[in-house]
């Protein structure tokens, strides 16, 4: 179990710090590492920010993409990561460890969307943060763990979240089955409603538009979702709208077009980070200035 003494006396201090979180409720493969960062003028009444990180499970370098906000802002970053030793391949992680290896639904219990939701309720009871909500930003495979967290866990502590250049999706859709879409895992359209209602933000590159990339997900399910990334968040949003309007409730989610800006976590972090903090995404020369920046 997680020592709440050590977690506090640990993130007491600014700067970067890794600390193990060992999940009791949850999923035991392994522990998940908290990668994060208390600038020097953090208050802990202020929301902390999640982030989550891409396939490579970089969490320490999605951190870092985070500091410059952190230290303008005064906020604790936490990224926690899902190691390629405990938690392999993208049904671990981008899908959230909701079927096993027969196809078979886990109990809700063991999926791993939820274990955010702990680490936040850890970070609370050791006093680190006395914030009631935080916020989630994640890109990539981050960005595919975040918006599925979002449809599949009820009452998630997320002020915020945004899923950014997802390499496909889980369509808003119950007579498709998970991961393509929410069939065949006990929700129904009181969840579409819910989901529905969530301040979601689809954070996409403009120049995310590969086509031969060796990650971007291939299956037959994603490419009918578009050829590439930038794409399949249009088609994600167009879907939501289609569903929402079917349903007879507004669609809270926006879809936030980023202009030059390709498969990069270190500038969409930085797009993330201005959209929350300064209302607005950069202007057209910064962010060409950031795409000539580029980070994995």
């Amino acid at each position: 179990m997680t020592d709440l003494a050590a977690l506090a006396d640990a993130l007491a201090r600014p700067g970067r710090h890794a600390v193990p979180f060992v999940d009791e409720a949850g999923h035991r493969e392994g522990p998940i590492t908290l990668n994060c960062y208390r600038a020097a003028g953090y208050d802990p009444a202020r929301e902390p920010v999640f982030v989550q990180h891409g396939m490579l499970r970089n969490g320490d370098d999605y951190r870092d993409f985070w500091i410059e906000a952190a230290d303008r802002h005064g906020l604790l970053v936490v990224a926690p990561t899902f190691s390629n030793e405990h938690y392999p391949e993208p049904e671990s992680y981008n899908n959230g460890r909701v079927l096993d290896a027969e196809g078979a639904v886990r109990p809700r219990s063991e999926w791993a969307y939820d274990s955010l939701a702990r680490i936040f309720e850890a970070l609370r009871e050791a006093g680190v943060t006395r914030a009631a909500t935080a916020r989630l930003f994640g890109h990539s495979a981050g960005g595919q763990f975040v918006h599925r967290l979002a449809a599949l866990e009820p009452g998630v502590p997320f002020s915020e979240m945004i899923a950014s250049n997802a390499g496909w999706y889980t369509l808003p859709l119950l007579d498709k089955p998970f991961p393509e879409g929410l069939g065949g895992i006990g929700l129904d359209e009181g969840d579409l409603r819910r989901l529905f209602a969530l301040p979601i933000v689809i954070l996409a590159g403009a120049g995310d538009i590969a086509t031969d990339d060796p990650h971007l997900p291939s299956n037959p399910e994603a490419l009918a979702q578009g050829p590439h990334r930038f794409a399949r968040a249009g088609n994600y949003i167009a879907v939501a709208r289609r569903e929402a309007e079917r349903l007879g409730v507004p669609l809270a989610w926006r879809l936030v077009e980023v202009a030059h800006i390709g498969h990069d976590g270190r500038a969409m972090s930085a797009v993330a980070a201005r959209l929350w903090y300064a209302g607005a995404i950069p202007g057209e020369a910064e962010l060409a200035a950031l795409a000539g920046q580029r980070a994995a």
